[in-house]
């Protein structure tokens, strides 16, 4: 059975912060772990049952992609093996083994960096209304699912716990970090869609779309970090099973959003998931990793 994690307690280490799944402790001056917990989320609320193994399946694939993508752009990790990590950190093991990275410290831009190949989601529902997606005036005729005439840079804010994200037009993101960096974000953030996309299109996958965040080094450098296209930050299609004109099957959280708009969820209050909804979840998370990778992801 996967022993789940829903909250990591290292007391010997400095806590951060604690997001919607990782736990950020400062390991030193120069380094950082993330702890991919087991809790999901879905419309920015934490349920309070976690996903067992989820965590680690998310640590595994966002490795696969670091290495995958890193001659776009470099990223933050340093190791996902706990044997190569500090003393202090080992000491946890129980806890942190198969869902821990090690990763340098940053100066993190304050902008979640979205890219949508495929019209869905708020992208759709804004388009419905205005014929836009973050303000950007797209063609006419659009339908549901369909993908886009290219892939579109679609920035938001990142809120904290309890707000939500807010979809901003680029000329917003050029105006908090600057018209330079946010230029060469929209830039490196879609070269990285675009690689990803076609590598999962080869597997069978369609990317709709993914969220980046990016950080700077102490030479100026932009840097990837945080995760990497996994199935909370992505959504993930079965290109057999793709139609233009309806929502699609996935791999990823949709499962989850669908059980909670069947059950008239208020968006607000976390709630405990019936263990058909944990388990297929899970399902949903291990089918992305092996379609993908071809390997079966290490849960012990």
């Amino acid at each position: 059975m996967i022993q789940a994690l829903y909250e990591s307690n290292c007391p010997d280490l400095k806590l951060v912060a604690r997001g919607k799944v990782r736990d950020l402790y400062e390991v030193d001056e120069a380094t950082l772990l993330f702890v991919a917990t087991d809790r999901i989320s879905a419309y920015d609320v934490i349920m309070t049952t976690p996903v067992a193994g989820k965590g680690k399946i998310l640590t595994q694939v966002s490795v696969f992609w670091f290495d995958h993508l890193k001659d776009v752009v470099p990223n933050h990790l340093i190791t996902a093996n706990i044997d190569d990590m500090p003393a202090s950190v080992q000491k946890y093991r129980d806890q942190l083994a198969g869902r821990s990275l090690l990763v340098k410290k940053v100066e993190v831009l304050p902008i979640e960096a979205i890219v949508r190949g495929y019209i869905t989601g708020s992208g759709w529902k804004e388009y419905k209304s205005k014929g836009t997606v973050c303000d950007i005036k797209l063609p006419d005729g659009l339908r549901e699912s369909q993908k886009l005439p290219h892939a579109l840079f679609t920035p938001s804010t990142k809120a904290d716990y309890g707000d939500h994200d807010e979809n901003i037009h680029p000329d917003k993101c050029a105006q908090i970090i600057g018209k330079s960096r946010a230029d060469e974000m929209a830039r490196v953030a879609t070269a990285l869609y675009s690689k990803a996309a076609e590598f999962a299109a080869g597997k069978g996958i369609i990317i709709a779309d993914t969220k980046f965040e990016f950080g700077i080094d102490a030479a100026g450098n932009i840097m990837l970090i945080d995760e990497a296209l996994t199935p909370d930050s992505s959504r993930f299609w079965p290109a057999a099973l793709y139609k233009v004109g309806r929502p699609q099957e996935s791999y990823d959280k949709q499962y989850l959003r669908d059980y909670l708009t069947s059950i008239d969820f208020d968006m607000r209050s976390p709630i405990d998931l019936p263990p058909t909804v944990l388990d297929n979840t899970l399902k949903k998370y291990i089918e992305a990793y092996v379609k993908l990778t071809g390997d079966r992801p290490k849960l012990d």
